[in-house]
Protein backbone atom coordinates (compact mmCIF):
# COMPACT_ATOMS: atom_id res chain seq x y z
CA UNK A 1 0.00 0.00 0.00
CA UNK A 2 1.13 3.29 -0.53
CA UNK A 3 0.12 5.95 2.20
CA UNK A 4 1.81 8.76 0.22
CA UNK A 5 -1.04 8.14 -2.51
CA UNK A 6 -4.34 9.71 -2.69
CA UNK A 7 -6.79 7.71 -4.86
CA UNK A 8 -9.48 9.57 -6.91
CA UNK A 9 -12.93 7.67 -8.11
CA UNK A 10 -13.64 9.44 -11.35
CA UNK A 11 -17.41 9.24 -10.90
CA UNK A 12 -18.13 12.41 -13.30
CA UNK A 13 -19.36 11.52 -16.66
CA UNK A 14 -22.62 11.87 -18.32
CA UNK A 15 -23.09 7.77 -19.08
CA UNK A 16 -24.57 8.26 -22.25
CA UNK A 17 -24.73 4.67 -22.51
CA UNK A 18 -26.02 3.91 -19.90
CA UNK A 19 -28.86 5.92 -20.70
CA UNK A 20 -27.36 9.21 -18.83
CA UNK A 21 -27.95 6.78 -15.49
CA UNK A 22 -25.33 7.88 -13.46
CA UNK A 23 -23.08 5.14 -14.12
CA UNK A 24 -20.93 4.72 -10.55
CA UNK A 25 -24.24 4.32 -8.52
CA UNK A 26 -25.84 1.67 -11.36
CA UNK A 27 -26.49 -1.48 -9.24
CA UNK A 28 -23.70 -4.64 -9.92
CA UNK A 29 -24.38 -7.72 -8.26
CA UNK A 30 -25.98 -5.28 -5.57
CA UNK A 31 -23.72 -3.01 -4.89
CA UNK A 32 -23.07 0.55 -6.81
CA UNK A 33 -20.50 -0.36 -9.59
CA UNK A 34 -18.59 2.55 -7.85
CA UNK A 35 -17.78 0.04 -4.40
CA UNK A 36 -16.60 -2.74 -6.81
CA UNK A 37 -13.85 -0.12 -7.77
CA UNK A 38 -13.25 0.97 -4.17
CA UNK A 39 -13.08 -2.26 -2.85
CA UNK A 40 -9.72 -2.90 -5.51
CA UNK A 41 -8.49 0.67 -4.57
CA UNK A 42 -8.14 0.85 -1.05
CA UNK A 43 -5.70 -1.49 -0.14
CA UNK A 44 -3.29 0.16 -2.70
CA UNK A 45 -3.13 3.75 -1.56
CA UNK A 46 -3.45 5.94 1.97
CA UNK A 47 -7.11 7.67 1.25
CA UNK A 48 -9.75 7.68 -1.42
CA UNK A 49 -12.05 10.75 -2.43
CA UNK A 50 -14.61 10.74 -5.25
CA UNK A 51 -14.54 12.74 -8.25
CA UNK A 52 -18.52 13.33 -9.02
CA UNK A 53 -20.50 16.22 -10.22
CA UNK A 54 -24.49 14.33 -9.83
CA UNK A 55 -25.83 12.35 -6.51
CA UNK A 56 -23.28 13.42 -4.33
CA UNK A 57 -25.01 12.69 -1.37
CA UNK A 58 -25.48 9.23 -2.32
CA UNK A 59 -21.75 9.23 -3.38
CA UNK A 60 -21.07 10.23 0.50
CA UNK A 61 -23.22 7.59 2.32
CA UNK A 62 -19.81 5.89 1.57
CA UNK A 63 -18.40 7.98 4.23
CA UNK A 64 -15.80 9.00 1.54
CA UNK A 65 -15.23 12.95 0.69
CA UNK A 66 -17.16 14.13 -2.77
CA UNK A 67 -15.35 16.36 -5.20
CA UNK A 68 -17.48 18.06 -7.63
CA UNK A 69 -15.46 19.60 -10.88
CA UNK A 70 -14.13 23.23 -10.24
CA UNK A 71 -16.46 24.08 -13.76
CA UNK A 72 -19.95 23.16 -14.48
CA UNK A 73 -19.45 22.29 -18.05
CA UNK A 74 -18.43 18.79 -17.54
CA UNK A 75 -15.42 18.88 -19.65
CA UNK A 76 -14.71 15.63 -19.82
CA UNK A 77 -12.67 13.08 -17.10
CA UNK A 78 -9.66 16.16 -17.17
CA UNK A 79 -11.62 18.53 -14.74
CA UNK A 80 -12.18 15.30 -12.35
CA UNK A 81 -8.72 15.05 -12.70
CA UNK A 82 -7.54 18.46 -11.96
CA UNK A 83 -10.09 18.94 -8.65
CA UNK A 84 -8.91 15.56 -7.48
CA UNK A 85 -5.06 17.12 -7.88
CA UNK A 86 -6.09 19.85 -6.12
CA UNK A 87 -7.99 18.77 -3.16
CA UNK A 88 -5.00 16.33 -2.25
CA UNK A 89 -2.93 16.69 0.69
CA UNK A 90 -0.75 14.23 -0.91
CA UNK A 91 2.36 14.64 -4.09
CA UNK A 92 1.09 11.93 -5.63
CA UNK A 93 -2.46 11.14 -6.78
CA UNK A 94 -3.85 7.98 -8.68
CA UNK A 95 -7.20 8.28 -10.81
CA UNK A 96 -9.43 5.30 -11.42
CA UNK A 97 -12.58 5.52 -13.54
CA UNK A 98 -15.97 3.98 -11.52
CA UNK A 99 -16.60 1.04 -14.32
CA UNK A 100 -13.52 -0.74 -14.69
CA UNK A 101 -13.92 -2.89 -11.63
CA UNK A 102 -11.06 -5.67 -12.91
CA UNK A 103 -8.63 -2.84 -12.79
CA UNK A 104 -5.16 -4.55 -11.94
CA UNK A 105 -3.89 -5.08 -7.92
CA UNK A 106 -0.82 -4.07 -8.67
CA UNK A 107 -1.86 -0.62 -10.56
CA UNK A 108 -0.58 1.54 -8.29
CA UNK A 109 2.58 -0.21 -7.23
CA UNK A 110 3.41 -0.67 -11.71
CA UNK A 111 2.85 3.33 -12.00
CA UNK A 112 4.74 4.27 -9.11
CA UNK A 113 7.92 1.65 -9.72
CA UNK A 114 8.08 2.64 -13.40
CA UNK A 115 6.89 6.79 -14.00
CA UNK A 116 11.05 7.30 -13.73
CA UNK A 117 11.56 10.69 -13.20
CA UNK A 118 8.01 11.73 -15.03
CA UNK A 119 5.46 13.63 -13.12
CA UNK A 120 2.34 11.57 -14.57
CA UNK A 121 2.09 7.98 -15.53
CA UNK A 122 -0.81 5.99 -17.33
CA UNK A 123 -1.86 2.52 -17.79
CA UNK A 124 -1.31 0.49 -21.26
CA UNK A 125 -2.87 -3.00 -22.10
CA UNK A 126 -0.03 -3.43 -24.87
CA UNK A 127 -2.82 -3.08 -27.16
CA UNK A 128 -4.90 0.34 -26.04
CA UNK A 129 -4.06 2.76 -23.82
CA UNK A 130 -6.19 3.58 -20.54
CA UNK A 131 -5.04 6.92 -19.86
CA UNK A 132 -7.95 7.74 -16.88
CA UNK A 133 -5.77 4.94 -14.95
CA UNK A 134 -2.94 7.34 -13.87
CA UNK A 135 -0.64 8.45 -11.26
CA UNK A 136 0.03 12.32 -11.41
CA UNK A 137 1.92 14.65 -9.71
CA UNK A 138 0.31 18.02 -8.01
CA UNK A 139 2.99 20.11 -9.70
CA UNK A 140 1.00 19.48 -12.92
CA UNK A 141 -1.79 21.95 -11.54
CA UNK A 142 -0.88 25.27 -13.09
CA UNK A 143 -0.23 23.67 -16.47
CA UNK A 144 -3.83 21.14 -16.87
CA UNK A 145 -5.41 24.40 -15.05
CA UNK A 146 -3.78 26.14 -17.89
CA UNK A 147 -4.80 23.50 -20.49
CA UNK A 148 -8.36 23.30 -19.57
CA UNK A 149 -8.53 27.41 -19.36
CA UNK A 150 -7.47 27.14 -23.52
CA UNK A 151 -10.63 25.05 -23.94
CA UNK A 152 -8.71 21.77 -24.30
CA UNK A 153 -10.24 18.37 -22.96
CA UNK A 154 -8.57 15.40 -24.93
CA UNK A 155 -6.84 13.57 -21.97
CA UNK A 156 -4.03 11.74 -23.62
CA UNK A 157 -2.71 14.90 -25.46
CA UNK A 158 -2.51 16.48 -21.94
CA UNK A 159 -0.28 13.63 -20.82
CA UNK A 160 1.72 13.55 -24.02
CA UNK A 161 2.32 17.33 -22.89
CA UNK A 162 3.05 16.28 -19.58
CA UNK A 163 6.00 14.30 -20.34
CA UNK A 164 3.58 11.19 -18.89
CA UNK A 165 5.44 7.35 -19.06
CA UNK A 166 3.32 4.37 -20.17
CA UNK A 167 2.83 1.72 -18.05
CA UNK A 168 2.14 -2.00 -20.11
CA UNK A 169 0.37 -4.65 -18.46
CA UNK A 170 1.10 -7.29 -20.11
CA UNK A 171 -1.88 -9.66 -21.05
CA UNK A 172 -4.17 -8.67 -18.80
CA UNK A 173 -6.38 -6.57 -21.07
CA UNK A 174 -9.72 -8.06 -19.47
CA UNK A 175 -8.67 -6.17 -16.80
CA UNK A 176 -9.13 -2.81 -18.39
CA UNK A 177 -12.76 -3.53 -19.69
CA UNK A 178 -15.12 -0.87 -18.94
CA UNK A 179 -18.72 -2.20 -18.20
CA UNK A 180 -20.52 0.84 -20.37
CA UNK A 181 -24.35 -0.52 -20.72
CA UNK A 182 -26.98 -2.42 -18.83
CA UNK A 183 -25.20 -5.59 -20.82
CA UNK A 184 -21.77 -5.03 -19.84
CA UNK A 185 -22.85 -5.29 -16.10
CA UNK A 186 -24.69 -8.63 -16.41
CA UNK A 187 -21.96 -10.24 -18.58
CA UNK A 188 -20.10 -8.83 -15.50
CA UNK A 189 -21.94 -10.49 -12.96
CA UNK A 190 -22.26 -13.86 -14.53
CA UNK A 191 -18.20 -14.24 -15.48
CA UNK A 192 -17.93 -13.20 -12.16
CA UNK A 193 -20.17 -15.89 -10.12
CA UNK A 194 -22.65 -13.31 -9.00
CA UNK A 195 -25.96 -14.72 -8.37
CA UNK A 196 -28.77 -12.83 -10.71
CA UNK A 197 -30.61 -9.81 -8.83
Amino acid sequence: MHEDITGIILAGGRATRMGGEDKGLVQVAGIPMYQHVLARLQPQVGSIAISANRNQARYQESGLPTIGDLTTDFSGPLAGILAGLKYAATEWVVFVPCDVPDFPTTLVEQLWQQKGPALAAYASDGERAHPTLALLHTSLVPQLAGYLARGDRKLMLFLDAAGARQVTFIGQQAAFNNLNTREDCLRWQQEKGFPHE
